[in-house]
């Protein structure tokens, strides 16, 4: 069932899903640009998966895509503004410590979180985002022009072209998201990466041309942690299964 709740005066859209067996340690899942929870997280078998581990799955549509309310102004994006959706929705629930996980613009999100709350944070999953969250600003500003040109059709750049059509297939609100890119183009610095506290978990297709190296981003950090999903480009990575096996024994072993 979908829940909705308000974040500073937006509507966020969730899920609190139970483990198949007792009452679970909770995990909060963060999607990626364009995407939702449902086509990031349920689709892909990752809410299965962990409910099936016995964890308290909780899955939110980031604001300006799925279910959420979807301001037009891009300063509603800013990475610490959506981080602070997540610790809401937490509060919301009353989750006093959870593992996080995100893919993409989510990881950066979840980054964010690590950094900003680190007593709420048990452990952080960055998916799909090594060392461009510190050396990149998210997608290349161009995404926002292809979610504004008129159809998919006077599109070349391929890049702009996977976004759109991806867009399209989400049924996203195209204005939304461009405001999103906008907004959120927030890195961390080297030496913020390396006050995150928590335990991390960077993993990243061998073949993603998007996220970056995540070893040098591991190298910045107190705890962390690399895994590479070979074979796998931004879009496949997410759900391949050694992805998940690798997360699941992450958490098995943490802290």
């Amino acid at each position: 069932m979908i829940h909705h709740f308000d974040s500073d005066g937006v509507s966020i859209a969730y899920v609190d899903l139970a483990p198949d067996e007792g009452a679970g340690e909770p995990i909060v899942l963060v999607h990626g640009f364009a995407s939702n929870h449902v086509v990031n997280w349920v689709n892909t078998q990752w809410t299965r998966v962990l409910l099936r581990a016995g964890r308290r799955v909780i899955a939110l549509d980031d604001r300006g895509h799925g279910l959420s309310g979807k301001p037009y102004d891009p300063a509603a994006y800013d990475s610490n503004v959506m981080a602070r959706d997540v610790l809401n929705l937490m509060d919301h629930l009353g989750v006093r410590r959870a593992d996080v996980m995100g893919y993409s613009m989510g990881a950066r999100i979840t980054a964010h979180v690590a950094l900003a709350a680190p007593d709420r944070v048990r452990s952080a999953l960055l998916g799909g985002l090594g060392i461009h969250l510190v050396e990149g600003v998210g997608l290349p500003l161009g995404i926002a022009d292809a979610m504004e040109a008129p159809s998919l059709d006077v599109l070349t750049d391929p890049m702009q072209r996977m976004f759109r059509a991806f867009a399209e297939q989400t049924k996203s609100d195209l204005r939304a998201l461009a405001a999103c890119i906008r907004g959120s183009r927030q890195t961390l610095t080297p030496e913020q990466v390396g006050r995150i506290d928590a335990p991390v978990l960077v993993s990243v297709g061998t073949n993603d041309a998007v996220a970056g190296d995540p070893h040098a981003l591991v190298r910045l950090m107190k705890r962390g942690e690399a895994f590479d999903i070979v074979g796998r480009d931004h879009n496949l990575a997410v759900g391949d299964r050694t992805h998940k096996e690798a997360v699941l024994a992450f958490l098995e072993r943490r802290p």
